[in-house]
């Protein structure tokens, strides 16, 4: 019989409430494949995140929705080094993970916030808008057409989805089946809808819905909004030279939660993208099995 630890991390969190959970599991050498799915779905999180010995970087980290692998989850590293920080397995400093997206690299703050490397965006144009409203269930006069919707990418795709206002965002209630099919042919993760309206100080707040992987809706995602991020900055919405941007997501779940997205432009071009925040160790669970 195995006897697992399982962390329970809420990444991203805001004032110490809110967040997304994940779980961690350290010292995982030893698991199979289908050992770590069946954890993954026996906790039941939107990712459980596996961390081992690497020989490319200072650990090896897998990810698992209670579904499938998926190659890097940005709420579940969080996560993840916020655990290795708190073990006093790793001290603040900036470290790499090797991920199924490649070897990147990881920050940890002295103040605890943790910041994680993203690739360098890249989008796709999608060509129909009213299939898109369709599945949100609102006229196509919901979706803000001031702005392209486009598959982008910093790590994972997702359809990036602009919104006209916040309370339009918030009183969306998808059809999660037809979600799953346009992200299935889309070759998506999911859904990242967002407007410029906020609750806050942010620069936009967003939602986000991956039910392909299980996952109708999650209270923070840090590759999505990377990708936003990156999108604002080629909408113009965003100034031309190194920005922090703060986005807000979460609150309609009332799981309030601030993700960060660090960009830095050489020339016109973006040439570094970080995402991180703050997370909450809420408790450890034990498995058998």
């Amino acid at each position: 019989m195995l006897s697992i630890d399982v962390y329970v991390v809420h990444a991203f969190s805001k004032d110490g409430e809110g967040g997304n959970a994940a779980g961690v599991v350290l010292h995982a050498d030893a698991l199979t494949e289908l050992e770590m799915k069946q954890i993954a779905k026996k906790v039941g999180y939107s990712e459980t995140a596996f961390v081992s010995q690497s020989h490319h970087a200072e650990v090896r980290v897998r990810f698992f929705t209670p579904e499938e692998e998926v190659d890097l989850c940005g709420h579940a590293t969080i996560a993840t080094f916020h655990v290795l920080k708190e073990q006093g397995l790793l001290g603040s400093g900036r470290f790499t993970q090797e991920t199924r997206a490649g070897v990147l690299e990881v920050e940890i703050r002295n103040d605890l916030t943790i910041m994680m490397q993203q690739r360098l965006p890249e989008f796709l144009p999608v060509i129909n808008h009213q299939e898109i409203a369709d599945s949100l269930k609102v006229p196509l006069e919901v979706l803000d057409d001031r702005f392209p919707i486009l598959i982008g990418f910093t790590g994972l795709q997702d359809i990036l989805i602009p919104i006209k206002s916040l309370t339009e965002l918030l009183s969306i209630q998808p059809d999660f089946e037809k979600v799953k099919e346009i992200s299935r042919q889309s070759d998506v993760v999911g859904y990242h809808l967002f407007t410029l309206e906020t609750m806050e100080d942010g620069i936009a707040h967003t939602r986000n819905f991956a039910p392909l992987y299980g996952i109708d809706e999650e209270s923070a995602t840090g590759t999505s909004n990377g990708a936003l991020a990156c999108y604002l900055f080629e909408q113009s919405l965003v100034l031309k030279k190194s920005s922090t941007l703060v986005m807000e997501q979460g609150y309609g779940m009332k799981l309030p939660s601030e993700i960060l997205v660090e960009l830095t432009v050489a020339g016109e071009e973006i040439s570094h993208v970080t995402v991180g925040g703050k997370a909450t160790t809420l408790s450890v669970q034990h498995l058998d099995f």
